[in-house]
């Protein structure tokens, strides 16, 4: 019964946690990061098809990420954050450039050095958007009047509907 209500106390401290936006999003960074460095550290023993699967959850989590980022974390930092415009700018940008990597890596067969390279490119573009918003943006939002925990409850919401519809 102990370890039972441990375990429950231990999933509603990490929903807590990532009800907020922040929150919710650097995990996913960390995330997104974790699979690329295993999709690095095992490519050239990994079959094609195990580098496929790997590089679909990558790339699906990128298209859930960037969605809920456009949909809901953004329009909210366009409202509340004071000279955030030209960062979310170039977010946009960014993740513009992601999905067309993204539309590249899906539409092909893994096992070739080309697959390879755009995984490890998509991996670098994500590195620095991930750098930029971590250091520059989300400090920005931490400053505003942005209702932190309403906008994770948002986000949240918002990629389990995305990640129920990839299933």
């Amino acid at each position: 019964m102990a370890a039972t209500q441990k375990a429950t106390d231990r999933k509603a401290a990490s929903s807590r946690r990532l009800s907020n936006a922040i929150s919710l999003l650097k995990s996913d960074h960390e995330e997104v990061s974790a699979l690329f460095e295993k999709y690095e550290k095992g490519k050239s023993r990994r079959a094609p098809s195990a580098k496929a699967e790997l590089a679909k959850k990558i790339c699906d989590a990128l298209t859930v990420h960037a969605q809920i980022e456009e949909e809901i974390f953004y329009p909210a930092c366009h409202q509340e954050v004071e000279d955030a415009e030209e960062l979310l700018a170039e977010a946009k940008v960014e993740h513009q450039s992601l999905k067309e990597l993204i539309g590249k890596i899906e539409g092909e067969q893994p096992g070739s050095d080309e697959y390879d390279a755009q995984v490890k490119v998509l991996g670098e573009y994500v590195k620095h958007h991930v750098k930029e918003e971590q250091g520059e943006l989300f400090p920005m939002v931490r400053k505003s009047d942005m209702d932190l925990a309403e906008v994770g409850a948002q986000l949240e919401a918002r990629k389990k509907e995305l990640m129920a519809e990839l299933e």
